[in-house]
């Protein structure tokens, strides 16, 4: 097996991501992004490739000048549990300690994969309001959401 290489996508790397997230995003489990909104936020992204083939992505979403978001984290099906995600998420916070975020919160139904990288559960009421304004309108179990929220702080 040839190794992972974690780097910030390019514009037409979004066809495989779109490919590779299409099954959760129908299930659910992540919010349908469109092409554009992917092409406006690129820099977020952080992908993992095996072989020039993208087998995982993650996003961090800044909200505030302190917090920042961990979403749209996928990893191919075949890849799972060889660390991809864990991985991403590590990037993530690697990235927002750089920026100067003092916490990252998600959105998920991963509970404990969040939980083992030392999130922790919060009340969904604590979540900045323009979160549930901007994303989770859009979700097709809005407005009874049965996801978890949880934080991480980097300092």
């Amino acid at each position: 097996m040839s190794e992972i290489s974690y780097q910030k996508p390019l514009l037409t790397d979004i066809i495989q991501m779109q490919e590779l997230v299409l099954p959760e995003v129908k299930s659910g489990k992540i919010l349908f992004r469109s092409d554009d909104e992917i092409a406006t936020n690129i820099r977020s992204y952080t992908v993992a490739k095996q072989n020039n083939r993208i087998v995982g992505f993650v996003a961090l979403h800044i909200h505030t000048a302190v917090l920042a978001e961990v979403r749209s984290l996928i990893v191919s099906e075949s890849m799972r549990g060889k660390g991809i995600g864990a991985a991403l998420v590590a990037h993530c916070k690697e990235e927002a300690k750089h920026l100067g975020v003092r916490q990252l919160f998600t959105l998920t139904y991963e509970q404990r994969f969040f939980e083992r990288l030392d999130f922790t559960e919060i009340p969904k009421e604590s979540l900045p309001e323009h979160k549930i304004w901007a994303d989770c309108v859009k979700c097709k179990h809005f407005p009874i959401c049965d996801e978890v929220a949880l934080i991480y702080n980097l300092s």
